[in-house]
Parts: structure tokens; sequence; C-alpha cells
């Protein structure tokens, strides 16, 4: 399918960290060119666009979504596939990793099966690949996941599906993780390994670091919180240069939280919304891995209170930090745009020519005005 060049007019670009006005975005399925301002007629088959003042950056990318929708990427089919990816636009996500559970081995292979055949046919936003979250995780710490199905560290669980994994959270403290890191590090370097769902200490942490393990999942839940005689998780990632995610919903993380991490990680921070099924849904029961979660207002919880995901939408996440923290709206796109995109290792993530042309419109509260993935309109409000 020929896709017609557009330009994009009257737009505030989100450029290497600035704001450019007074510039032209030329797209077809890629970015074309970034040009002046100059007078335009709809000749020469140019659509043109005029995004009336508002921002325009690089399509926002989640590292860790289970759901949206009311469909989850365990419901291991291509039309629960296609559910999340045709309602992500709407928050101004273009691409995402489709994020597994703990389950029974023979779940998760189903799930990344269906994810290795279908992931190309979604509709919507695209499918990077695959955030495996668990099974090799600390019983300690697994949170919403069903600890019935924790398992140490299987390279058999994966083998099948080394093409499509790009994410795996584990528990370094547990057996069997150093040779698991240490081989994926060495042979499976594109395999970005994080920190999650763990009790491991200061000093079992900054040691991980070494084997190969980058990132942090959602910091500081599902691990031991910063004390000052043993800094754990948290005190190890803001001693390094390591990545780390949270979850600005004002519900995982507070808002004096969300100012810290900004303030200690900076350009390694990532966004992201760890949503489930409730996402862009009402309240209700919903289903999370087989167990039964509970969404009131912006929250979501087991019958027992623990925190169940979420229901953030990006959008959402991003017009938190830079009300609650001192992130500006540059660094705050940054998060969920260049920083995911550098991690991953791939021509996403920022407008520039040759990288695809998932492109987001949005006014300053972060409110979605239109996405546009490989070219073409996805949403309009």
């Amino acid at each position: 399918m020929t896709i017609k060049t557009t330009a994009l007019i009257n737009a505030k670009l989100i450029i290497d960290g600035t704001i450019i006005e007074d510039k032209i975005l030329l797209y077809d399925s890629k970015i074309i060119d970034i040009v002046d301002d100059v007078l335009l007629t709809d000749n020469d088959n140019i659509d043109i666009i005029d995004a009336q003042g508002y921002y325009v950056s690089a399509g926002f990318i989640d590292v860790h979504i289970h759901g949206s929708g009311g469909a989850d990427v365990m419901d291991t089919t291509p039309e629960a596939l296609d559910t999340i990816s045709t309602i992500l636009p709407s928050t101004g996500t273009t691409s995402f990793l489709a994020t597994t559970m703990t389950m029974s081995s023979e779940a998760i292979d189903k799930a990344l099966h269906t994810i290795q055949e279908h992931a190309s046919e979604v509709t919507g936003a695209h499918i990077l690949g695959v955030h495996l979250e668990g099974p090799f995780i600390n019983v300690a710490k697994h949170g919403a996941q069903d600890k019935t199905f924790i398992q140490k560290p299987n390279f058999s669980l994966i083998e099948n599906y080394i093409d499509i994994i790009k994410m795996i959270t584990l528990a370094p403290e547990v057996e069997g993780s150093e040779d698991f890191v240490k081989k994926l590090t060495k042979e499976y370097p594109h395999i970005i390994q994080s920190i999650g769902h763990s009790s491991a200490t200061y000093a079992q942490t900054k040691q991980s670091f070494t084997w190969g393990i980058s990132h942090a999942t959602h910091l500081f839940n599902a691990m031991n919180p910063y004390h000052h005689r043993e800094p754990g998780i948290v005190g190890a990632v803001f001693d390094s240069d390591v990545t780390c995610d949270v979850i600005a919903d004002l519900v995982h993380t507070h808002a004096h939280t969300l100012e810290l991490v900004y303030k200690m990680k900076k350009d390694n921070l990532v966004l992201i919304t760890d949503a489930m099924r409730a996402g862009c849904m009402k309240c209700g029961t919903y289903d999370l891995g087989g167990r039964s979660v509970e969404v009131s207002q912006d929250t979501a919880t087991l019958e027992d209170g623990t925190l169940a995901g979420s229901v953030l939408k990006m959008n959402d996440a991003l017009h938190n930090m830079t009300i609650h923290t001192n992130m500006t709206l540059v660094e705050a796109v940054a998060a969920v745009t260049e920083v995911p995109a550098r991690m991953l290792g791939i021509q996403k993530g920022a407008l520039k020519v040759g990288y695809d042309a998932d492109i987001v419109m949005f006014d300053e509260n972060f409110s979605i005005i239109a996405t546009i993935i490989n070219g073409q309109e996805k949403y309009r409000k």
C-alpha cells in the first residue's frame, strides 16, 4: 500500500530535546524531512494537516503493558492482541511490548506463540516484541503475580521465542539467575534484562549489573524499600547508570517519590503504564492472570488489597509527571520516546529523517488530538 506524502504544518515539534516552531514535518510511512515553513498548496500529491499550534512528538512507547480495552496478552488470542493495539493510539501510544504474567509454562508458551505468529497482523499500535515479566521472580515479592507458577530461570521456556523476546524481568538473587543472565548477555544481547519482583540487596543488585542486568522494573514496587542500612535495589539503581521505569499513576508511587526518581535518573528514566485489561475501561471486576481484580477509580487491586497492575493511560502518566514533579514537558516526552527506543535499539522515538512515521499530537495537558502510525492516522479526537 502506497502512503501519500503528508505535510504537517503549524506544529510545536519536539525534536532533540527542544520545541521547534515554523517548521514543516514531511512524512509518508517514514519521516521524509523537516523543512522551513513555506507556503504550501494541496498539489504534487501532498496532503496538508494543520496542527493548529498543538505539540507534535514521536509516538509513545510502552515497554510494560499487559492489556487494555478489555483484553489481555495472556488471553493468548490474536483478537486480544488487536484489541489492545487498536485502543492504545487514543492514549498516544504507537508501539509496545506485549507483557506476559507468571502463569503456567503452558500458558506462557501459548502466549508467546500467539505473539510470534500474529504480532505483525495488529491494526493499531505496533507490537515490538515481548516483555516476559516472570516467572523467574522471587516468591517473596510476587505482588499480583501468582506465586504458584514461579520457577527458577529456565532457558527452555524461551528458546523458541528468542526472536520476539525483548525484555525479561527477573530476580537475580534466586538460584540459577547468574548463569541465566550471563548466558543471555553473551548470546542474546538484544534482550533487556531487568531486575524486578526481587528481594535483592544493594550488593546483590550491583553485582547483577556486572552480569548484564541493565534496567529495573517499576522501581519501588515489588522490591524492598530504600533503607538507610540496606539501600537495596533502589539504592543500587540510584548509584548506577542503568535505566529504570516507574508507574506514574500516583497510586503505585507518591508524587514526592516521582520527583525523587526524576532527579536521580533524568535521561535514564522510562515511564510505563503496567496497565491490565481494565485500561481504558469502566470500573468493575476484571481478570489478571487468572486472578480477580477490582477496579475502582484509578486503582486496581486483588481481593486482599494488593495492587494488581494499573489502569493508567500513557498520556496521563506524562501529565502527572509534569504536574507533580519538576520534569518538563520535553523531558517527559523523552521518557516515553527517546529513552525506550534507545534501550530497544529501534528507529522510533524521534522525529528524524528515515525513522518510522509514528507521530502523536497533543495539547499542554497531554490530551491526545491525533495519533499517526506508519504515516496513517489511527486516532483523531
